[in-house]
């Protein structure tokens, strides 16, 4: 029979997953019921509001207590508590005011974390970066499996090269940054194959391993590898994407907009060209209006029928 305290951690680790009869609990930890009911009572002394309920299908269950006692996780929860914790507070997160309490609360998990789960945590932030909060998108959530995203944070780390496997097949990449942004993810790497760097969306990894070779730091793309991304996105990252010529310098329009939103190219020092993506080509048409500067669509032709739309709307709500 295993000893009185581990005994019970396993006991509450049971209930924080799931309700158990007193025959399942007993089961599981190898004791007699009797043993289980004095365990209850010793978790209930130490603040874990524990409910038993009778019936065919009653038991024990943890319930909501008037305190807060302490949890356990098992290694992947911890992790992924850390990492959400982490990512909030350098700003993922738009709630204000609660940088104080997320800083105390990643404090008290890395401290009791064992240093094989710190390592993985620490390489996670470290090869993190944030992107901006200013923009938005409808599209659904792109999640990355946990496994994926650390082993690509410890090859940033320990620039070493890794394979992954996408859509598009088999590449080795060295990797360079991992940038966080709008609960998406994109891995900043060099593709050997391509010989050329690129901004890879990490949802598309459906697998990643770390290799042998360590690989030396090539200059980077950009001295800003998060704008390098924003870049990325804004011209191939969109499921809509158009052509703009505005008359107005290119500096004036890079002020004006968010990276996200578009690459701007000079064109002469009065105009310059605007290529924009967005989810949807109405959404474009907006932007286009909140730009307050004059414009010409390039293309594609589906864009200049929702401008002429707003513009019917725009005239039609002033009256005569």
């Amino acid at each position: 029979m295993a000893a009185t305290t581990p005994r019970v951690l396993r006991l509450l680790a049971l209930l924080q997953d799931r309700a158990y009869t007193g025959r399942e609990l007993a089961d599981r930890l190898d004791i007699t019921e009797r043993t289980v009911r004095n365990d209850i009572a010793r978790l209930r002394e130490l603040g874990y509001p524990v409910h038993a309920e009778r019936g065919a299908i009653g038991g024990y269950r943890l319930g909501r207590g008037a305190t807060m006692p302490p949890l356990l996780l098992d290694d992947e929860e911890a992790v992924a508590v850390a990492l959400s914790i982490a990512v909030a507070h350098d700003g993922s997160l738009a709630v204000s005011d609660i940088g104080d309490q997320l800083t105390r609360a990643l404090r008290k998990i890395e401290q009791i974390l064992p240093k094989r789960l710190q390592r993985k945590v620490s390489a996670l932030r470290d090869a993190t970066e944030i992107g901006p909060a200013t923009t938005g998108s409808r599209e659904p959530d792109a999640p990355v499996a946990a496994g994926i995203l650390t082993t690509l944070a410890d090859a940033v780390r320990r620039t070493t090269a890794i394979t992954v496997e996408t859509s598009d097949g088999t590449t080795e990449l060295e990797p360079y940054r991992l940038i966080n942004w709008q609960r998406r993810w994109y891995l900043v790497a060099y593709s050997m194959r391509t010989h050329d760097w690129m901004a890879l969306p990490a949802a598309g990894i459906t697998r990643a391993e770390t290799g042998a070779r360590v690989f030396a730091q090539r200059a980077l793309p950009h001295h800003d590898l998060v704008a390098f991304v924003m870049r990325h996105i804004a011209s191939t990252g969109w499921r809509v994407r158009a052509r703009v010529t505005v008359l107005e310098p290119a500096q004036t329009v890079i002020a004006r907009i968010n990276p996200a939103v578009g690459v701007v190219e000079p064109i002469d020092e009065h105009s310059c060209v605007l290529l924009t993506g967005a989810d949807a080509m109405e959404t474009i048409a907006i932007y286009l209006s909140m730009l307050m500067m004059d414009f010409r669509v390039d293309g594609p032709p589906e864009l200049v029928a929702h401008l002429r739309t707003l513009a019917r709307r725009y005239t039609e709500s002033v009256g005569e």
